[in-house]
């Protein structure tokens, strides 16, 4: 995952004056569950980019496993859920290039769906 931010060393201060990073956000995003699969979009591989914008307002640059997906609201809602409080605003980009594949899985997300019986 590419990791972004357009204010200094990835920090923004939000409303109650905490520091936000991209560590913070990616860490928080790894309670967003892909429906059908069971797994985290963080370790699945599926947020290609985080950007911290002002104001705290985070935009997200994510794809998904297919194109076809119907569950995009599912994993939109859980998003929202999962930086609320943490965030100002959220904005998901959905990207489909490059193509999602087994090569972005981390060896964490690999671990998890062989504990599924992936082969992987």
């Amino acid at each position: 995952m590419t990791e972004a931010a357009n204010t200094d060393e990835g920090l923004n201060t939000v409303a109650d004056g905490a520091t936000l990073t991209l560590d913070d956000v990616s860490e928080a995003m790894k309670d967003v569950v892909d429906p059908e699969l069971g797994i985290n979009v963080v370790d699945l591989g599926l947020v290609y980019g985080i950007h911290i914008e002002e104001h705290s307002r985070v935009v997200l640059d994510m794809t998904l496993t297919s194109a076809a997906c119907p569950l995009t609201d599912v994993i939109t809602d859980q998003t929202n859920t999962a930086l609320e409080g943490m965030v100002n605003d959220v904005h998901i980009n959905w990207v489909w290039m490059p193509p999602w594949g087994p090569d972005k899985i981390t060896p964490d997300g690999r671990e998890m769906l062989r504990a599924l019986g992936f082969n992987v």
